[in-house]
């Protein structure tokens, strides 16, 4: 996002700094432990000249803009990955300066991993200005300077809910809170587990079928991602919101929803941990429309056998549409080896493009990209999607080189799927609170378990 800077000069200054930048390497901050939200305090930093950044002029409205949401005390809960300490205050940023000019020099804060090319393809794109990062970079190389705290910007008002010492849950209070009847208990020798858990939803929960606007998960130690009948969890991932036009019906009580849980820590004595989950849930209110229908496919690649040491094993394989449509959206979904991902289209006319390249994918980091425009795909267009592993001993995550690698559940075998979630183009007019058409109750069968983008996404 673009955050304003105080003057032509000031901007020269910073990106002629950001030019002298040396080259990329990799890493991750240093964990630290979270602190609490604190009011800006007086200026305690050395004193800044008229080309230095300040912190209330210049780092503050980026640091709102793209680090805030999940930097600070119950901040954003990724798909599992909670930001280590906040960056509310002129001290919560100036203790930690060089840190956050590394992270940003290194491009892995924020984190993201469409290519360069893509900037402003995808609406949830999370990418600095070149500007802003030489104004964190210059700020943090130039003494800190705080200015003056008149200049800062009006707070955020999901900061101001946590101030007020508001809600666990960033899209605010759920009208509907789930969780396991007991937690799930791990001893201290295991490692790695797949579990179907149960969860009951009861008449007095939810009496009548009511229209999903969002879905917000809240999960306790030790759990990797959730495949469940209410939404799913990967790492990084962000809550679910249906926009305007776009909901998912949710069945009324009283009934099971099943939940595959993938838990996954580090085994040794005094590692037993037991955990839960909490779904927060709130619903489209009555007289709003639902206009949208969706469908998507796994786009799964199997079987996949990748070679030991292999460092850029590569498996594709084709879809072809058979009716006109608007994609919404992708996510490539590997383990620790995954490496890169790709789709491309090649049209009835003969026309190719590429929709979404990922040259280094990110395992902790596992996006869901969202078309801005989404694009138009006519029937008898082919798609093709690609994946890219590296087995190799240059793969720092790679749990064994030597071993030959197979699809499956646990993290040290790999996934291969290319989750697709795309919009018809007949528009339906579903009035929230009246009659639900015979044929969406079918489509929201309890059986049918939602894909795992279905967490990471809106529409």
């Amino acid at each position: 996002m673009q955050a304003t800077t105080r003057s032509l000069l000031l901007s020269s200054l910073a990106i002629a700094a950001l030019a002298l930048v040396g080259p990329l390497t990799t890493g991750v901050l240093d964990a630290q432990q979270n602190q609490a939200v604190r009011l800006a305090a007086a200026d305690l930093s050395p004193a800044a000249t008229d080309a230095t950044p300040t912190f209330y002029a210049d780092v503050l409205p980026i640091l709102q803009q793209n680090c805030q949401t999940c930097h600070r005390t119950e901040g954003a809960n990724m798909g599992g990955q909670i930001a280590p300490w906040p960056l509310v205050t002129y001290e919560d940023a100036r203790i930690r300066a060089p840190r956050i000019a590394k992270a940003v020099r290194e491009g892995r804060m924020p984190p993201w991993s469409a290519a360069d090319w893509h900037k402003g393809t995808f609406e949830n794109e999370r990418v600095l200005e070149d500007d802003e990062k030489a104004t964190i970079i210059a700020w943090a190389e130039e003494g800190t300077p705080a200015g003056n705290p008149a200049d800062a910007p009006p707070t955020p008002d999901f900061l101001l809910s946590t101030l007020n010492g508001g809600s666990e849950w960033t899209l605010g209070e759920p009208d509907l809170i789930l969780q396991f009847d007991e937690e799930y208990c791990l001893d201290d020798d295991l490692r790695d587990i797949y579990v179907d858990i149960p969860l009951h939803i009861s008449v007095e929960q939810l009496p009548k079928d009511r229209w999903i606007k969002s879905i917000e998960y809240r999960n306790g130690p030790a759990v990797h991602h959730i495949v469940g009948g209410v939404g799913g969890l990967v790492p990084g991932a962000e809550p679910r919101v249906y926009e305007e036009g776009y909901g998912r019906l949710l069945r009324a009580g009283p009934r099971d929803v099943n939940f595959n849980m993938h838990y996954n820590k580090t085994p040794g004595p005094g590692t037993a941990v037991c955990s839960n989950i909490k779904v927060g849930i709130t619903f489209k209110e009555p007289g709003e429309v639902i206009r949208f229908v969706t469908g998507g496919d796994g786009l799964f690649i199997r079987p996949i056998v990748i070679p030991p040491g292999a460092p850029s094993y590569s498996a594709s394989r084709e879809y072809t549409f058979e009716e006109d449509v608007e994609l919404l959206r992708f996510m490539p979904h590997m383990h620790l080896r995954g490496k890169a991902a790709l789709y491309e289209v090649t049209y009835p006319d003969g026309r190719h493009e590429t929709l979404l390249h990922v040259p280094n994918y990110a395992f902790n980091w596992q996006h869901s990209y969202r078309f801005a425009d989404p694009p138009f795909i006519p029937a008898g267009s082919v798609l093709r999607f690609t994946l890219w592993w590296d087995n190799s001993e240059n793969n720092p995550a790679n749990p064994d080189p030597s071993a030959e690698v197979r699809w499956g559940r646990p993290t040290h075998a790999e996934m291969s799927q290319g989750y697709m979630s795309f919009r018809k183009m007949e528009e339906r007019h579903i009035v929230v609170g009246e009659e639900i058409p015979a044929d969406v109750i079918a489509d929201s069968s309890d059986d049918q378990v939602d894909q795992v983008d279905d967490s990471n996404n809106n529409r």
